[in-house]
C-alpha cells in the first residue's frame, strides 16, 4: 500500500510543482509528460502502459477438443520514468509493475514483498563510445526478451524465451560500439551481475554471473533501434540485418534456469545446491521493406545438472538443460495490418528432466493503429507434446501506451 501511494506522489509531484520544472505535452505514444527542469539541467519523460488480455484454451487429442479453459486478465500495466540528471551524458530509468503478472513471484528472498521494480538503472557515458550502466536492468542475453514486451510481433514471447531467458538481474554492465567501415556496425556487451534474478533482497546466494554480447550490423544500424522491436513498421528502404552471439556463466548458481526458475534447496531448506550453469543464444535479425524476420537459438548446459543434498541424496530438483530454437516472420501491409508465422521446438534433456520435446506453431494477426504504442493483436498456437495431449491456445490483446 505504501508503494501505491508513493507511485500517485510522484504523479502529483510531476503534474503540480510547476514552479520547479516546466512541463510540456507530448504526442501520443511520446511519454505522458516531459518535464524539464527550470535551469535544464534535468529532464523526466513519465509513460504509462497496459496490455489487456483475453486467451481460451483446449486440450487436443484424436481430432477433438477438450478441457476448454478461458481467462480475462490485465496482462502488463507499467509506469516509466526516464530522462538524464546533471547531464545528458547521465541518463536514468526506472519502471515498475502494477498488474498481478507483473509482481508475481514474491518469496522470502524477495522480502515477501510484491516485485514492483522492473528496471531501476542509471546510463553513464564517460568516455567516447563506452556507457556504463548500474543498477538492476535486464541482461544482454537473447534478443526477444530485450525486446519490449509492448513491442513485440505477436501477442506474447516464444516458448524458447520462457524456458531459457537470463530477463533481469542487479548489476553493472559496459557498452561499446564502434564501425569496420562506413556501414558496418560492431556493438560489444559485457555484464557482472548478482546470478539470482530482479528484487533479491538476500544478496548473492552463490557465486556471480558473467555475460558477454557481440552484436554485428554488416548494412548498417536500423532505423529507431528496429533491431530490438518486432516487426518492420519503419519499412526499411535497404536491407538491414543484426548478428548476434550471447554467452552467459553463472558460476555456483542455485536456480534450475540460471537465474531463473526455482531454487534448489537442500538439507531440509538449510542451504543450496550450486553448480556452474552455461547458456549460450545465437540470434538474428532481418528487415526490408515491411517483410521482418527474426531467428534465435538457444542451449544450457551445467557441470551437474542434479541438485544434491550433502549426504549424496538427490533432491527431485534439476537444472533445466536442454536447447531451443525459435524463429518468426512477419509482412506488414500499407494498411498496416500484419501477418506473422511462428515456429518454436523446446528440446530439454529429457534424462535429466523427464520432459518430451514441444514444438508449437503460431499464426498473428495485428493491426498497428499508431505503430506499438496503439495495436490489436491476435494469434492462435498449437502446442506438439512428444508423448502427450496436444493443447490448442487462441489469444487476443489490446495495448495502449502513453
Amino acid at each position: 500500500m505504501k508503494i501505491k501511494f508513493s507511485i500517485v506522489a510522484i504523479l502529483i509531484y510531476a503534474t503540480t510543482s510547476l514552479n520547479a520544472q516546466e512541463i510540456n505535452g507530448s504526442k501520443f505514444g511520446k511519454g505522458l509528460l516531459n518535464i524539464v527542469g527550470q535551469d535544464s539541467s534535468w529532464t523526466m519523460k513519465v509513460g504509462l502502459r497496459m496490455q489487456f488480455l483475453s486467451l481460451a484454451s483446449w486440450d487436443a487429442e484424436d481430432g477433438r477438443l477438450m478441457n476448454p479453459n478461458s481467462d480475462f486478465s490485465v496482462r502488463r500495466a507499467r509506469l516509466k520514468f526516464e530522462g538524464f540528471a546533471y547531464s545528458p551524458k547521465l541518463e536514468y530509468k526506472l519502471e515498475l509493475g502494477l498488474s498481478n503478472d507483473d509482481l508475481s513471484g514474491g518469496s522470502v528472498y524477495t522480502g515477501n514483498a510484491p516485485r514492483h521494480i522492473l528496471d531501476a538503472v542509471v546510463k553513464w557515458n564517460f568516455y567516447k563510445d563506452f556507457v556504463l550502466w548500474a543498477g538492476q536492468t535486464k541482461l544482454p542475453g537473447n534478443r526477444e526478451r530485450v525486446i519490449s514486451s509492448g513491442n513485440m510481433q505477436f501477442v506474447d514471447r516464444s516458448l524458447l524465451n520462457s524456458r531459457f531467458t537470463i530477463d533481469r538481474d542487479m548489476g553493472i554492465q559496459l557498452h561499446h560500439h564502434f564501425n569496420l567501415s562506413k556501414t558496418f556496425v560492431v556493438k560489444e556487451i559485457v555484464a557482472i551481475s548478482q546470478g539470482e534474478g530482479r528484487n533479491i533482497t538476500k544478496g548473492n546466494l552463490g557465486g556471480h554471473q558473467y555475460t558477454t554480447r557481440l552484436e554485428l550490423f554488416p548494412f548498417g544500424e536500423f532505423t529507431d533501434g528496429g533491431d530490438y522491436s518486432g516487426s518492420d513498421l519503419k519499412r526499411e528502404k535497404t536491407p538491414k540485418l543484426a548478428l548476434a552471439v550471447t554467452y552467459d556463466f553463472n558460476n555456483n548458481a542455485v536456480k534450475t534456469r540460471s537465474n531463473q526458475g526455482a531454487y534448489m534447496v537442500i538439507d531440509n531448506e538449510e542451504s543450496f545446491f550450486e553448480t556452474n550453469i552455461n547458456t549460450l543464444y545465437i540470434d538474428a535479425m532481418f528487415k526490408y521493406l515491411g517483410f521482418s524476420f527474426m531467428g534465435e537459438y538457444a542451449q544450457r548446459d551445467a557441470k551437474d545438472p542434479y541438485a544434491k543434498n550433502s549426504d549424496g541424496s538427490l533432491t527431485g530438483a534439476e537444472v533445466q538443460v536442454g536447447n531451443g530454437l525459435n524463429m518468426q516472420a512477419g509482412y506488414l501491409f500499407k494498411s498496416n495490418w500484419e501477418i506473422s508465422g511462428r515456429y518454436t521446438n523446446i528440446e530439454l534433456n529429457k534424462t535429466v528432466t523427464g520432459k518430451d520435446a514441444e514444438n508449437q506453431y503460431t499464426l498473428g494477426v495485428s493491426k498497428y493503429i499508431v505503430g506499438h504504442k496503439l495495436k490489436v493483436q491476435s494469434d492462435i498456437s498449437y502446442l506438439d507434446i512428444a508423448n502427450s495431449n496436444n493443447q490448442l491456445l487462441y489469444r487476443l490483446q489490446f495495448d495502449i501506451h502513453f
